[in-house]
């Protein structure tokens, strides 16, 4: 029997303090009522809606050694931001297909791969490489990751980040520039989601608005646009 599915839309509303606050509690770094991931980590934080100058102040301590990104606006966020980039929510439609890897043939010339801690270095390699978003040596504790390997190396990779009860977050697709095309983003994203949705998660992720063609890819697979979603950076900019 599949586990039940329960996914409460509004976890999204607020995903990277839920997450933080819950399935991340450990990998958290608080400050008063700001919080964020720790910085080998990932980059993204939260304040509490009812924001106040004071959580400005934590959080603004919390990016004094490395920026933060907050997922959506807060009350005067235009104020800290030292970026802000325009993004789309996406979430598994009801024609998210339940088992998709199935659908797609493996491929000799690769191999799929369930990584872990002793892959660290080529994971952060890569993503140096392709510049999927933000992405720290211990990115990789934040879930579930698939690579594919050609000849032993690391061409490309997919998985979790943001984990609100419920919800699991789609995160890191890269492929390196001599291998796209041939359908490996797709693939892997497939084994993260099914993963994913035999825990009983649903799949979500979140898009450059401007990055058309991701868009369109994650729009065949079955995902749909839930809502705009912007990105504010405090601290120094992001390379």
């Amino acid at each position: 029997m599949e586990p039940e599915l329960v996914h409460a839309e509004d976890a999204l509303d607020d995903a990277t303090r839920a997450s933080l606050t819950g399935t991340h509690a450990a990998l958290a770094l608080r400050r008063g009522r700001a919080v964020r991931f720790l910085p080998d980590v990932s980059p993204f934080a939260a304040v509490p809606k009812d924001v106040t100058d004071e959580d400005w102040d934590n959080l603004r301590a919390l990016a004094r050694t490395s920026p933060v990104v907050l997922m959506d606006g807060s009350p005067g966020v235009e104020t800290v931001a030292s970026n802000q980039i325009v993004g789309l929510q996406m979430v598994a439609g009801p024609l998210f297909g339940r088992r998709q890897r199935a659908a797609h043939k493996p491929s000799n010339s690769f191999e799929i791969v369930r990584l872990g801690p002793n892959d660290a270095d080529d994971m952060l390699a890569l993503a140096n490489r392709t510049r999927p978003g933000p992405f720290a040596r211990r990115t990789g504790e934040l879930g579930v990751y698939f690579g594919a390997r050609h000849d032993g190396t690391l061409v490309a990779m997919a998985g979790e980040r943001l984990r609100p009860q419920g919800w699991s977050e789609i995160s890191g697709v890269c492929t390196d520039e001599a291998f796209r095309g041939r359908g490996l983003a797709r693939r892997l994203m497939s084994h993260v989601a099914d993963s994913a949705l035999d825990r009983g998660a649903r799949p979500f992720l979140h898009v450059v608005a401007a990055n058309t063609g991701a868009i369109r890819l994650y729009e065949s697979m079955g995902y749909v646009r839930r809502r705009t979603a912007i990105l504010s950076i405090v601290g120094s900019p992001f390379s």
